[in-house]
Order: C-alpha cells, then sequence, then structure tokens
C-alpha cells in the first residue's frame, strides 16, 4: 500500500498563488499528485504555474471544496498542522509520528494532511476536525513556517516512509470521514433532544465523542450501521417528545 497514492495534501483558506504553485512543486518532487483546495481566500490563481515547475499536472487535476469538512469527506483519517504548542485538551505529535500515522492508516483508505492559511493557520475549530495534530519543532526566533515550506518538510518524510514500509491493506475499508461527520450531526440532534449536550454549546462534548469515533478506527460499514442506529433513534426520541 502506497502512501502516495493515498494522500490528499490540502490547503486550508489559501491566498497566495505563489504559495500554491510552490507546494505544487513540492508534490511532484516527492511523487504526490492529490492537492484540494479547502475554503480558499482567493480564486485568483492564474499566477500560480510560474513556481509550479514540472508540478502542472498537480495544478490541473486540483480540486476545490467549500470547507475542511467537504475537503476530506473521502479521508478515513486526517492530521492538520500548527504552530501553536499549547492546544487545548490535544497533544500535538511530531512530524515524525504524524507521519507514521498517516502511512499507517493509509491501509484503510485515503489519509489527508491538513495546512492552514498563510495569514493564521488553522483554528481551534478547524483543528477539530482533524483526527490528529502535527507541530514541526522550530526556533522562538521564528516558530510560524512558510506554508510551501512546511508542506516541503512534511511531503519529504512522507516520501521516506512511503519508501520504507508497504502497508497491506485493511481487509474492509475505513469509515471515511464524510459519513462520521454525518454521524456527529446526527448525534448532536439527538442528543440535544435527548438534553444530553448543553444547547449553548453543544460542540464541546460532541467533539469529544466525535474524537473517540475517529481514533476507534471504525470500518465504513460499522460508521453506516451507527448511523443508521441514530436516524432510528432520532424517530424515537421525537415520538416519545410528542406523546402526551
Amino acid at each position: 500500500m502506497s502512501l502516495g497514492l493515498h494522500l490528499s495534501v490540502v490547503l486550508h483558506q489559501t491566498r497566495s498563488p505563489d504559495n500554491l504553485g510552490a507546494v505544487a512543486r513540492v508534490m511532484a518532487n516527492f511523487g504526490f499528485s492529490r492537492l484540494i483546495l479547502s475554503d480558499p481566500a482567493t480564486y485568483a490563481f492564474r499566477g500560480a504555474e510560474r513556481l509550479a515547475v514540472k508540478g502542472e499536472a498537480v495544478l490541473e487535476r486540483m480540486a476545490v471544496a467549500k470547507d475542511l469538512p467537504e475537503a476530506l469527506k473521502d479521508c478515513v483519517y486526517a492530521v492538520g498542522t500548527t504552530s501553536r504548542t499549547q492546544l487545548k485538551g490535544r497533544a500535538a505529535l511530531t512530524p515524525e509520528q504524524a507521519v507514521r500515522r498517516l502511512a499507517e492508516e493509509s491501509a484503510r483508505g485515503r489519509v489527508g494532511l491538513v495546512l492552514g492559511g498563510e495569514q493564521r493557520g488553522l483554528s481551534d475549530e478547524e483543528l477539530a476536525v482533524c483526527t490528529d495534530v502535527l507541530v514541526i519543532p522550530t526556533s522562538e526566533v521564528q516558530p510560524s513556517m512558510n506554508l510551501a515550506q512546511a508542506a516541503a518538510v512534511l511531503l519529504y518524510l512522507c516520501s521516506r516512509e512511503g519508501a520504507q514500509q508497504a502497508v497491506p491493506a485493511a481487509p474492509e475499508p475505513g469509515a471515511r470521514m464524510g459519513t462520521l461527520n454525518a454521524l456527529g450531526g446526527r448525534m448532536q440532534q439527538v442528543l440535544l433532544s435527548a438534553q444530553f449536550l448543553n444547547p449553548q454549546a453543544p460542540e464541546h462534548v460532541l467533539h469529544e465523542l466525535e474524537r473517540t469515533l475517529l481514533r476507534a478506527q471504525l470500518t465504513q460499514r460499522e460508521a453506516e450501521l451507527w448511523l443508521t442506529a441514530f436516524k432510528h433513534l432520532e424517530r424515537a426520541v421525537k415520538q416519545g417528545a410528542s406523546t402526551p
């Protein structure tokens, strides 16, 4: 199982054609081809070809998604990048640990490497969409890296990891994050109706429950079974609420 065939590079809220072109070139350098723009800050990327030397094919096949959940809907695992070392309720992986996880999870299906926008990176809410978080160790003089430079460091490690080990395919495909997001939405409705979640801030507990499902490494069939179960629970809760 090749990580190169199963890795999606996701750029969230990208605004610079130069950075986009540089990332496409780096992807070509290390043998990666699937690039997704998530909620881009601009669609004026005509200048990207200038820096995408021999990476034009990456740009031609590039996909655009309205938001991060849509960009990751076909992935079974995703890791988001940040320069922040203090993360509420989460422990950051090193680049080596994250790349190893990407390789391992690629046995279950497509995986995503998410890089944030040039101005502010990924917010806590956006990182919550990702299964794990990674931090590239840098000097205190300049802790944040340029988008394309961060991509170069991580994709180099991904190419080395993919060359060093061939991970056997899982017997069943892993649960796609699109299915798990649909399950999270259904869970929210049911648990709000059951008064389990605080209606003023349901996301706090809900995100913790969703991360538990991500860590469980469900198969696609199991995730669909959970989704069907919560659909039935939703109907039962609504019927119970309407019974005098």
